[in-house]
């Protein structure tokens, strides 16, 4: 047993992750993700802006949260640090899957399965990836099977750094906001602020889409990289964008707006921020500009949703 008074360790809030160091073990880890948020997706009530698919950051990786099934709950949990994907129950059952290098995608799907059988979970999912590089069946996919655990648990270092500063800034606002959650589509870890303002739906947009987008938003995020983005970044856009919104001033010096798929998006390269002389202010600095540019422009009541300290209540 660990001495009560023992010294907590000095960790880097900020730990490099380059891409191609660690891209193999994404891929696979990514499809682990996506298997246990479509057992969430299957099993929790509908909300609005698909906020019941989501995962959220925990002390030791990320998690389901609990979810209701018949008279009880499920919470699937995958562990960074001892490397076990746990499925608990409020009935004190439990099952547990060793996450290691060389266990393939329809391996571990296959195990998941029979996890929740011997629970007593009964859950149908459309068994392939969704929006991913990869189009094999989750049971048939014997190639991605990498999985480098002081790799994973580097990018969960990050994350929860990541999830502390979005919670920190998610604070700041009183209107309408997401919880800080991860969309295991494309790994964003996010959060979004709405300005309460309906905006007409595309009926062009897919089902996602047409949620996602039902109401002014101005959404925050981080992501690991991807085929287009070859490095870790944070990002920012409103939606719909306002006109001139990629003139708008950014901080810090290193932040600047790109096109994204036609409209302007605010990045921040990751291993930049984590240069500077102090990386979680200068990430919020970061967050508050992109939304200062974006509510200004379309004219939110800023002031309005703008928390204020208690001692000037």
């Amino acid at each position: 047993m660990a001495s009560l008074t023992a010294t907590p360790p000095v960790l880097d809030e900020f730990p490099p992750l380059p891409l191609e160091e660690w891209e193999s073990t994404k891929y696979t880890l990514h499809l682990y993700l996506q298997i246990i948020g479509k057992i969430r997706l299957k099993l929790m009530p509908r909300r609005n802006h698909w906020w019941n698919a989501t995962l959220y950051v925990t002390s030791r990786g990320l998690s389901t949260s609990p979810m209701p099934y018949k008279f009880y709950t499920l919470e699937c949990e995958l562990d960074f640090i001892d490397h076990q994907l746990h499925l608990r129950t409020n009935t004190s059952a439990s099952e547990s899957i060793t996450l290691q290098d060389g266990l393939s995608v329809a391996e571990y799907y296959t195990q998941v399965m029979k996890a929740l059988e011997v629970l007593g979970v009964h859950v149908e999912l459309l068994a392939k990836p969704y929006d991913n590089k990869s189009t094999i069946p989750f049971a048939q996919d014997h190639t991605h099977a990498t999985y480098n655990q002081e790799q994973v648990h580097r990018y969960w270092r990050v994350l929860v750094t990541v999830d502390q500063v979005l919670k920190e800034f998610s604070g700041r606002f009183y209107g309408k906001t997401c919880p800080v959650h991860l969309y295991w589509h494309h790994l964003d870890l996010t959060v979004t602020r709405f300005s309460g303002k309906q905006v007409p739906i595309n009926p062009e947009a897919s089902i996602v889409e047409k949620d996602a987008y039902s109401h002014e938003v101005i959404s925050f995020g981080f992501w690991p990289g991807d085929d287009q983005v070859r490095f870790p970044a944070f990002y920012s856009y409103t939606y719909p964008a306002p006109k001139g919104l990629d003139q708008q001033p950014l901080q810090p010096k290193q932040a600047s707006w790109v096109d994204s798929n036609g409209s302007p998006m605010a990045i921040l390269n990751y291993e930049e921020l984590r240069e500077l002389d102090n990386p979680r202010q200068a990430l919020l600095d970061f967050l508050e500009s992109a939304y200062q540019a974006g509510a200004q422009l379309a004219q939110w009541p800023v002031q309005e949703l703008t928390v204020k300290p208690l001692e000037a209540l």
